[in-house]
């Protein structure tokens, strides 16, 4: 008998250290770092299209330390269900100029209204960003991107580019 305790006894112990980590990663996931895959080729020439890892920190964010040229992971206003991966080229206040998006389109300047950022991928020819959809509510974004953990030719941290 006691020789069931002492495993039962040890079997809890362990179950409880087991969900003390799980709670750990699960609040240190969501809101100090976290791991994601960039995927697509908006982000082109700086990522891959076939999906870097990136690191991203969400420090920045909830604080609201994101800079113009940061590159952060936002839940995508057209489709919640996906996180999309652009550059900040503006935050309120900021006049950003618009390229367009076709060759019929015309070049336009536009003024980012209060709580809101503008978004645009890199590779600026074969990006849906906030020349589609506008600018996005700050509270759409997840993080910032800090380093490049994948493909190995690409690690480091990932750098700002002032717009």
């Amino acid at each position: 008998m006691a020789a069931w305790r002492a495993l039962l006894r040890e079997a809890w112990e362990r179950s409880v250290v087991f969900t003390q980590f799980i709670c750990f990663l699960n609040v240190f996931s969501n809101h100090v770092a976290e791991v994601h895959q960039c995927l697509g080729p908006s982000m082109l020439p700086t990522f891959n299209v076939s999906g870097d890892i990136l690191l991203l920190e969400h420090l920045s964010s909830k604080f609201e330390k994101v800079r113009p040229g940061d590159v952060v992971m936002a839940r995508s206003p057209v489709n919640p269900n996906l996180v999309v991966c652009k550059r900040v080229l503006g935050l309120e206040g900021d006049r950003v100029t618009v390229l367009p998006t076709s060759s019929r389109g015309h070049i336009k300047q536009v003024v980012v209204p209060k709580g809101h950022v503008w978004l645009q991928g890199d590779n600026a020819y074969n990006s849906t960003d906030s020349r589609h959809y506008g600018p996005i509510p700050y509270a759409l974004i997840q993080g910032k991107v800090f380093y490049r953990i994948w493909p190995p030719e690409g690690w480091g941290p990932v750098q700002n580019q002032q717009p």
